[in-house]
């Protein structure tokens, strides 16, 4: 069986969100994606969404099409390495940020993927390892806004609506504020839900330590995600780990797997949150995954749940699914036509071979960018 490269095809979405949601440094207005689509001589067509690519979607798509595309042309997607070494060229331009070719990448390594799941008939977690059909999701919020209200409601949506747990965000304030801020969540969410911390390389090492000294008596993490500061983060974290005893997580802002190696051979982290479509696709992160066995460390998946239900679900060391508010990410809860509903706590994937996700068309073309 083979499946050549016939076009590749990129509809780039974009929403403008209801309110604007901002973390320790960042602020969010849009929630954007890029649909990729691999059409194949044989007539099998791969498909997928990847990232949240806002003022970097035309960049990423021209990479696609001019650089990528001429490259896997004819070329037989069952052989998976040799097109993601190709496509490691792409990378190869100095003078242009790697992270736009890696994310290009991505898009295209994932419909690569999506196609062999549908030749093969089978969904993309049973084909990766089929270790389980669905996986504890963990809701993201904790967003700084004008809303007074917002903590409350954004954790009785999640906490009321089966979730497992939530990410909450913190690191813009101070660590007596935040820590405040955090007491408010646990408050008013039910008993046994879960709280993950995330400061998105906010602190330095004594902020926070403080922060989990100041919130001990009322809540235990399940872990802190980037807890420190960029430029010397993994010592850094290293640091909260031993100080604190408290799982620590990263590696969203990695974008290849020797960045990963090097953030375990410091032992900075107990959980990997390695983003697929930041970082090169679901082969990448398959690489990574298997790095991350031998050190002990377990996977997760910056957001993304489509994508990262799959690889989770594949492997023992998974953790969790996670999604956001629905007025943070319509794209998942509306463009996701096929979107599973919550069964205790658990997100079960499709068993529609692929990725096996079916996209509402009328929201594709309401919200395209390039429209």
């Amino acid at each position: 069986m083979k499946l050549r490269v016939h076009s590749i095809e990129t509809i780039p979405v974009r929403v403008t969100l209801s309110k604007l949601y901002q973390g320790s440094h960042y602020q969010m207005p849009r929630r954007c994606t890029i649909i990729t689509r691999i059409v194949t001589e044989e007539g099998i067509v791969g498909e997928c969404y990847n990232a949240d690519a806002d003022e970097e979607q035309l960049t990423i798509m021209r990479i696609i099409h001019d650089e990528i595309a001429p490259m896997l042309l004819g070329l037989d997607i069952f052989a998976v390495e040799k097109c993601w070494e190709l496509m490691r060229k792409v990378t190869f331009d100095q003078l242009r940020d790697r992270r736009f070719a890696m994310q290009a990448i991505g898009c295209v390594d994932s419909a690569i993927w999506d196609a062999i799941g549908k030749a093969l008939e089978m969904p993309l977690h049973r084909l990766w390892g089929g270790f389980q059909d669905s996986l504890p999701m963990i809701g993201i919020g904790g967003y700084y806004t004008d809303d007074p209200g917002s903590i409350e409601e954004e954790v009785g949506f999640f906490s009321d609506g089966g979730y497992i747990g939530m990410k909450f965000k913190i690191g813009k304030a101070s660590p007596e504020e935040d820590s405040e801020r955090l007491r408010r969540a646990v408050k008013c969410a039910r008993p046994g839900f879960r709280f993950l911390v995330d400061a998105n390389q906010a602190w330095t090492v004594e902020q926070a330590v403080e922060f989990v000294n100041r919130t001990s008596d009322f809540v235990e993490l399940r872990w802190f995600e980037e807890p420190c500061q960029w430029p010397d983060d993994r010592r850094a974290m290293n640091e909260v780990r031993i100080k604190t005893g408290v799982d620590v997580a990263a590696g969203q802002m990695e974008i290849t797997r020797i960045g990963m190696r090097d953030m375990m051979l410091d032992k900075a982290i107990d959980v990997s949150n390695f983003d697929a479509s930041w970082g090169g696709g679901p082969t990448e992160w398959r690489r990574v995954a298997q790095m991350a066995m031998s050190f002990g460390v377990q996977m997760a998946h910056h957001e993304e749940a489509q994508v990262a239900s799959h690889l989770l679900a594949s492997i023992p060391h998974g953790t969790y699914v996670e999604a956001f508010h629905p007025d943070r990410d319509p794209i998942f809860w509306q463009m996701l036509a096929n979107r599973p509903e919550l069964e205790d706590g658990m997100f079960r994937l499709p068993e529609r071979s692929g990725f096996g996700w079916e996209l509402d068309k009328d929201f594709v073309q309401k919200f395209r960018g390039d429209a």
